[in-house]
């Protein structure tokens, strides 16, 4: 059994068309699977939305990506691994070639990302590059990131140490799993952190954490992007 796994936080507004695609996904493959919403203390609807959209909720209180990733995995059933984020749509190619991946004995992998419409012109050249660099190094993106369960729980999930940037700690520990992929096919994620931050506010916090090094993610301060109370998407409103 594949189990879908999908960290939410205050995600009312997307978790829905989330949930639909992966049970259209998997039901297209006529595969047996189940959707695991690991709600990290959402405020909204979140958890109702997902229950109502098919999903078995574990509620935890982490406010931390890689834990609350973690956390669903300890509750998932199945032997491959999919995680999702909660504002990532998928499509039964993506998601049969992850699968297809994992047959062939890969311990895990990950996908190229595009962006949803209407983000700025900066993120739509740079998004280009961040796919070609992503799969170059063999990283996964962590709005799509496959694996077996065999290989997640060898290397002890996603480093909790880490406030962001977990998905690359987790791809260099599968490398030394065994075969770690990239696949060609692509998953569309929200851009909405691109809408409701400018220009300079964007590439002042990658500036910060680049002169912070890996202590900037080791920690809640600082990571704002992720962490703080999240705007309304100005996509929101049209």
């Amino acid at each position: 059994m594949t189990s879908f796994i999908v960290p939410a936080w205050n995600e009312a507004s997307l978790i829905g068309a989330t949930l639909d695609a992966l049970h259209a996904a998997a039901g297209a493959l006529d595969e047996p699977y189940e959707v695991i919403v690991a709600d990290d203390g959402s405020t909204d609807e979140t958890a109702a939305l997902a229950e109502r959209h098919g999903a078995r909720v574990v509620k935890v209180a982490h406010r931390q990506i890689a834990a609350t990733r973690n956390s669903g995995a300890r509750e998932a059933k199945g032997e491959f691994f999919i995680f999702v984020d909660a504002d990532t749509i998928v499509n039964e190619i993506v998601v049969g070639a992850a699968l297809g991946a994992l047959r062939k004995e890969a311990v895990g992998g990950g996908a190229a990302v595009s962006l949803d419409q209407n983000v700025p012109w900066y993120a739509k050249v740079m998004m280009p590059l961040f796919v070609i660099a992503f799969r170059t190094l063999g990283l996964a993106a962590g709005c799509f990131v496959f694996c077996t369960r065999t290989a997640f729980e060898a290397i002890g999930g996603f480093d909790e140490t880490y406030f962001g940037g977990e998905e690359i700690i987790f791809s260099r520990a599968m490398k030394r799993q065994g075969r770690f992929v990239v696949l060609k096919h692509t998953v569309l994620t929200s851009g909405r952190k691109l809408r409701t931050h400018s220009p300079i506010e964007v590439w002042a916090f990658m500036i910060r954490l680049a002169l912070r090094g890996p202590k900037g993610v080791k920690q809640r301060e600082g990571m704002e992007l992720w962490y703080a109370p999240r705007r309304r998407d100005p996509k929101q409103d049209q």
